[in-house]
């Protein structure tokens, strides 16, 4: 792509009362743009890294066996009054009639609308487990909208089901997921940790957290030094009231001394803050029930289906990558999560030089499958290189005034220093630093 031909509206100023790194980064870099209070539009660059975490959680959801599906965003009333989450859910259930007077909603989960697609069609223990997944737009009408796409009241979000004829299965597939899951955050280059968490307005057990390590995040956590334990800080103090718990009993997160240690082992525990970007339960029978989501068992007999429920914030996973990779520059994006991976930087359009080397450069990286951004834009050096730090590719390769001396730079954005390259060993050196 030319940036030239390339929509980016980047600017100076941050967005009125923003106060996340990502918050700020995302709308001046071009991004995303504020449509209302929550309430985001999501521009080219901000597309591509969207489309680059979703094929990401799509091949290791392939690999697991879930198939992908896409439910409607409407969802009839009458699912909701059927599994009595109509009124539970509250004001964040966004209701509205049509021009026939049926009541729907704007579907900010999709438990119901899963099984219904299911329900009376799946019969028989033969044709269970099955997992199915979609990734879609949901929306919640906070209260208080804020941070960003961190917490919007419209998300992009995968949200998940299994369905299952025995509690050993559910077990199964609900470990599966989490391990699918736990691939997905490592492949888009983040620090996290798996906390036991609570249900909440969802239901069921069993529940666990994805939890992105950031100052910024709204929770608390306990993890250890040695092994993967970690556990939100409210479950951790709901187990500590319990006298057959074998955790410490503490009162208050400022009771957490140097000197704790992990329930699981004996390593040390610790407070940081974490951002959710996944949660997985097992549901059982909460939604199945109601919804009357039954199968035929080895006997014949009607049973209830079991079910799991996976759900990943797509969009706040965008918002998650640079909470943890950025700087008083800007963006700096993992190599899985660029928009493009090489900038090349002509830093004077009027030098045919400069510019015959760029073009070649261009094509060489096209044509051997690199995402490659060439700015030909009729701006300054320092106007360009501003862009391309606060953007946060992860290469910028600077075709300058020394190119006459045979010399080309490679700023990684990850790092202070400029790597000088003499121009005809560019592209092998590109090629090591790529691998």
């Amino acid at each position: 792509m030319r940036f030239s031909r390339l929509y980016v509206p980047t600017s100076k100023e941050a967005p009125t009362g923003a106060v996340l790194a990502s918050h700020i980064y995302l709308s001046r870099g071009g991004f995303i743009s504020q449509v209302a209070s929550g309430l985001y539009n999501y521009l080219p660059l901000g597309k591509r890294v969207l489309k680059k975490i979703e094929t990401i959680i799509n091949e290791e959801m392939a690999n697991v066996y879930a198939q992908e599906v896409e439910l409607s965003f409407v969802t009839p009333i009458e699912f909701w009054e059927e599994s009595g989450r109509a009124e539970k859910f509250g004001k964040e259930l966004l209701r509205f009639k049509d021009r026939k007077d049926n009541t729907f909603v704007l579907g900010p989960t999709h438990e119901e609308m899963m099984v219904n697609i299911i329900r009376n069609k799946v019969t028989s223990y033969k044709q269970l487990p099955l997992n199915v997944y979609q990734m879609k737009i949901k929306f919640r009408d906070e209260a208080r909208p804020r941070f960003g796409v961190m917490r919007g009241r419209e998300f992009l979000m995968k949200d998940g089901y299994s369905f299952h004829s025995s509690l050993e299965d559910l077990d199964r597939e609900f470990d599966v997921m989490e391990a699918a899951y736990k691939k997905i955050i490592t492949r888009l280059g983040l620090d996290f940790r798996v906390v036991e968490a609570d249900s909440g307005a969802i239901g069921g057990s069993g529940s666990k957290e994805l939890m992105v390590i950031a100052d910024s995040g709204e929770d608390t956590l306990a993890v250890c030094d040695s092994c993967e334990y970690g556990a939100n800080i409210e479950v951790f103090m709901d187990l500590s009231d319990d006298d057959e718990a074998e955790v410490p009993q503490y009162t208050d997160i400022k009771d957490l001394k140097g000197d704790d240690k992990c329930p699981h082992c004996s390593g040390k525990l610790s407070l940081t803050k974490g951002i959710e970007v996944g949660h997985i339960f097992k549901l059982g029978t909460t939604y199945s029930k109601p919804l009357k989501c039954t199968y035929l068992d080895e006997n014949g007999k009607a049973q209830d289906m079991l079910m799991g429920t996976y759900g990943m914030g797509v969009s706040r996973l965008m918002a998650a990558v640079i909470e943890q990779h950025n700087d008083d520059k800007g963006c700096i994006w993992t190599r899985s999560t660029a928009p493009y991976t090489v900038n090349i930087l002509i830093s004077n359009i009027k030098d045919e030089d400069q510019m015959a080397y760029a073009e070649n450069l261009y094509t060489s990286l096209s044509k051997s499958g690199v995402e490659v951004l060439i700015d030909d834009r009729k701006e300054r050096f320092g106007f360009k290189m501003k862009d391309a730090e606060l953007i946060g590719f992860p290469y910028t390769v600077i075709v300058g005034k020394n190119l006459v001396n045979g010399m080309v730079q490679i700023a990684p954005r990850a790092a202070d220093e400029k790597i000088e390259v003499p121009k005809d060993e560019l592209l092998s050196r590109l090629t090591e630093l790529l691998k």
